[in-house]
């Protein structure tokens, strides 16, 4: 590993970036998140604010490549705005690393830089996931999931629990390495304190299938191309299929029947026969359906507002509407089209929806649950909010069949899980193309239907007491380490200097 030091400091940035960002998924390989870090911990220890910004911005751009090029593949759009899309994500998202470095690089003569530099990986990911633009779904909680007792303690601190032992373990490897004296003790300590979190994690996994209430859904993954479903000349061929999978759901006997993101090629709220079809089958059985949509509202300017939206029917013509809270920025929607009309004039291919306003809870059987469309799986303060509103079940619906077998799909899983470990909330995930399943409170997948693959499943959804710290509380975890570093690093830094 000495002589790995000795090369170039932008081969060991590129080096780095290539393993931390093949530690994500679908490789099942996220030990490597525990030692990618080192070369940039190296390099940002050996060099200046701008050299560190520069490797740093060269790591950035090569982890985010790596971790997810699935965003070039996306079938749904011209390669050339998929193409540009992929370049436009690495070069934003790469900024984060160099601005991480450049301060790291001021502040490091006033504070050990080996103290601070896991405060300041928190801090970066929380930062970034601000906005429209944010990106918490690149936290490295996501490479850690073949790990699920070091995780649980997402439960307290959100996913940046787990980005702090990360890169507590890379600098302790760091330090066993270069045979750091002082800080030896500190590298033992360390590492008994993650042997702690393992075991204490492994304690919290347990009781989460036992509960004496439960509810049976029937999950639809209908494996529909999503390039076909909305050619004209095959939507009466897709209504009647889907309408058959209905029928297959039935005769499973569930309490609730779950459908993917826009399941139907219609404007549900609108089309009153393809809506009927569905209803007459609600009625008929008694089972309420959750079905994705898209809607269209009609302002009194004569202009048209569309959304990306979930349905709610239950027996007796009743029927909810749920809209997407948290568009895809550049797929769903131009950020700051709001206040600047003008830019709904570019065409990337994007949908041009609008966001929703209201957090809506659906109620069954005295059983509360929330639903997520699609990307906004990955917004945690979506799914807290929906927990602190009561919902004691998830549900996602998302279409992931623009990604084909990429990494993308096993990503977007991941992330649900995620989401249920962090609220103690079973969830429930129906996917066009896959992958749909049932994932308990404490992250573990009890049913995966794998991608390309039709099917009609039932799961058994145990429930119980919902919600956690984390919940209550949100990011307070991510706040007290940016404190953390603001108090070793950048506060001497500005005292000594002024």
């Amino acid at each position: 590993m000495t002589s790995l030091f000795d090369r170039p400091a932008w081969q060991l940035a590129i080096f780095g970036g290539v393993i931390t960002g093949l530690a994500y998924q679908p490789w099942h390989l996220g030990f490597l998140a525990w030692i990618g870090l080192i070369p940039l911990l190296h390099i940002w220890l050996d060099h200046d604010a701008n050299e560190n910004a520069r490797y740093g911005y060269v790591f950035g751009m090569t982890h985010n490549f790596i971790a997810f090029y699935w965003i070039g593949v996306n079938s749904g759009a011209s390669f050339w705005v998929v193409l540009l899309s992929l370049i436009a994500a690495v070069l934003h998202l790469g900024i984060y690393w160099a601005v991480a470095g450049w301060i790291l690089g001021r502040v490091k003569a006033y504070g050990n830089g080996l103290v601070l530099f896991p405060f300041l990986i928190v801090s970066m990911e929380w930062v970034r996931s601000f906005g429209a633009l944010g990106f918490p779904w690149g936290n490295m909680v996501l490479s850690q999931l073949d790990f699920l007792p070091m995780i649980q303690i997402m439960e307290v601190t959100g996913s940046y629990g787990v980005t702090l032992w990360i890169a507590l373990l890379n600098v302790i490897l760091y330090i066993l390495i270069q045979n750091f004296e002082p800080n030896k003790k500190l590298g033992y300590f360390l590492g008994i304190l993650l042997l702690g979190l393992w075991f204490s994690g492994n304690s919290r996994m347990k009781g989460f299938n036992d509960s004496l209430t439960n509810m049976g859904v029937a999950v639809l993954q209908p494996n529909i191309d999503p390039n076909a479903k909305w050619d004209y000349k095959k939507r009466e061929n897709t209504i009647t299929y889907m309408d058959s999978l209905h029928s297959l759901a039935i005769n499973l006997n569930p309490d609730l029947i779950l459908f993917p993101e826009t399941a139907f090629p219609a404007y549900l709220r609108l089309d009153r026969h393809v809506r009927g079809q569905i209803q007459s089958k609600v009625d008929s059985s008694g089972i309420p359906v959750l079905t994705g949509t898209v809607d269209r509202t009609k302002l009194p300017d004569g202009k048209k507002r569309y959304f990306n939206s979930s349905m709610f029917l239950t027996p007796n013509h009743k029927y909810i509407l749920y809209n997407k809270l948290h568009l895809v920025p550049f797929a769903e929607y131009i950020p700051l089209s709001d206040q600047f009309p003008s830019l709904n004039m570019l065409n990337l291919g994007q949908g041009n929806f609008t966001h929703g306003s209201e957090y809506t809870v659906f109620e069954w059987k005295d059983i509360r649950f929330s639903n997520l469309i699609c990307y906004e799986s990955s917004i945690p303060e979506i799914t807290r909010e929906f927990i602190q509103q009561g919902a004691e079940m998830l549900t996602i619906q998302t279409n992931d069949g623009w990604l084909g077998k990429s990494a993308g799909p096993y990503q977007h899983y991941d992330v649900a899980r995620i989401r249920a470990i962090e609220n103690r909330v079973p969830v429930v995930r129906s996917a066009n193309t896959g992958i749909s399943g049932l994932i308990l409170a404490n992250g573990v997948s009890m049913k995966e239907q794998g991608l390309g693959e039709m099917a009609v499943f039932k799961v058994t959804v145990p429930l119980g007491a919902t919600g956690s710290f984390y919940s209550r509380n949100g990011d307070v975890f991510a706040m007290i380490c940016f404190v953390i570093f603001l108090l070793l690093g950048p506060i001497p830094c500005i005292r000594r200097r002024y």
